[in-house]
């Protein structure tokens, strides 16, 4: 018998047998790929941090490429994080929360709040970005209302100058420009500026040298002896027809008699020079490509129009010719007047050989009988002397040139003329 009080527990029998396994291994199983996971994730964070510290150092010097690059690492390392983050979660479902206050419900609320804040800022990043490609499209755009406007004014100033343009189907043809015609009247145009820019030039010339003590009158003589001048005045022409001779000397050449190793240049390629270089300043130009073949140029007439005695009484040294000797263009008031007259000179260079046959210059030598025909007196109030009934050029001021059938008058001085009061 059982004491009284006593509760008899019955046993039973289960067929089933349960293996307990250790608490340690239990732990250590699930902790493994923890620990991997965590030290992805420092080693994810610690090439996140050199990508960024890469991206500073490509702002220190400021280096576009650098930061592209730098910029694509970190984006890379961002990309790897969130693929750690996705794959955490598919393999570790998160439990439903029964709390609010579940520390897990509410870092995943910061998580999600993160990412708002991130995708605003993204978004702010390309409304900026769009809104500095609208602005550049409104540059592009006035850039191009600009340049078809001086396309206008150029094809009005070059209708004037005896260019018509021919009408195209496209009227943003770039290459509007060579579809215009050539005429004597452009040339002809281009003709007057050359020889006022030579007039221009030899007054500065002329007036340093009389500054500087020089004989004009055996100056003038030693250009030309022979001539009979009506007026004193008048041998500033030989001064003019001196700048002309050597300005001129190999014009009717294609290279001008200046070395280059330049392909030879089509007619279109010359015209192109011409339109190119006119509205430009000879010294911009040269400041641009001091080197070139306009720069070449201008440095070797300047040493065969300046004489090195007149430079020397000019200056007082040889400073600048030596300068220009060594392919450099000073910015001095008188180099840059000579720069005028070498471009027009140029200029016409080009122009003559854009012509389809090329334009040919002639020349007057000194006592040639004067031809109404082929010559012009520089003198419009000249009056020949009655004896005198097969006047003589006595200086060449400005060559001729046959263009096509027509033909440009040479400008002469005519020797042993009167004026007329």
């Amino acid at each position: 018998m059982l004491p009284t009080g006593s509760k008899e527990t019955p046993i039973r029998e289960s067929n089933q047998k349960v293996h307990p396994q250790p608490l340690e291994e239990t732990m250590d199983q699930n902790q493994e790929p923890v620990d991997a996971l965590i030290s992805k994730i420092f080693a994810n964070i610690s090439s996140l941090k050199l990508a960024y510290i890469r991206l500073q150092e490509a702002h220190t010097p400021y280096d576009p490429n650098k930061i592209q690059a730098a910029d694509k690492l970190v984006i890379e390392e961002l990309k790897n994080l969130s693929e750690l983050k996705h794959s955490y979660r598919e393999n570790n479902p998160k439990p439903v929360s029964v709390s609010p206050h579940d520390p897990r419900l509410a870092a995943e609320i910061q998580e999600q709040q993160n990412l708002l804040k991130t995708y605003e800022v993204m978004v702010k990043k390309f409304q900026s970005q769009l809104q500095a490609k609208d602005s550049e499209i409104l540059q592009l755009q006035q850039q191009i209302e600009e340049s078809n406007q001086k396309r206008v004014r150029l094809e009005k100033k070059l209708k004037l100058r005896g260019m018509p343009a021919k009408e195209s189907q496209d009227s943003g043809d770039i290459n509007g420009f060579f579809s215009m015609d050539l005429n004597p009247d452009l040339f002809s145009s281009a003709v007057e500026v050359a020889y006022r820019d030579i007039h221009d030039f030899s007054k500065p010339l002329i007036n340093m040298m009389k500054a500087t003590g020089w004989d004009l009158d055996a100056a003038a003589n030693s250009i030309e002896p022979t001539v009979v001048y009506a007026k004193r005045v008048h041998k500033k022409y030989a001064f003019e027809s001196h700048i002309c001779q050597r300005m001129f000397s190999g014009f009717q050449e294609e290279s001008f008699l200046v070395k280059s190793d330049n392909l030879t240049v089509t007619k279109e390629g010359f015209f192109h020079q011409f339109l190119a270089l006119k509205p430009m300043d000879p010294l911009d130009i040269l400041s641009q490509n001091p080197d070139s073949i306009f720069g070449k140029f201008c440095c070797s007439k300047y040493l065969v129009v300046v004489h090195p005695k007149m430079e020397a009484s000019f200056f007082g040294n040889l400073d600048q010719r030596n300068y220009v000797m060594g392919g450099g263009h000073p910015r001095t008031p008188f180099y840059q007047a000579f720069l005028k007259l070498a471009k027009s000179i140029w200029l016409l260079h080009r122009l003559a050989n854009a012509f389809d046959p090329k334009v040919r210059v002639f020349q007057v030598k000194s006592g040639s009988e004067f031809s109404e025909v082929y010559m012009e007196s520089v003198v419009k109030n000249g009056v020949l002397d009655d004896s005198n009934q097969c006047p003589k050029v006595g200086l060449m001021v400005m060559p001729g040139f046959w263009i096509g059938g027509s033909v440009i008058q040479s400008q002469v001085y005519i020797s042993g003329m009167k004026c007329a009061e």
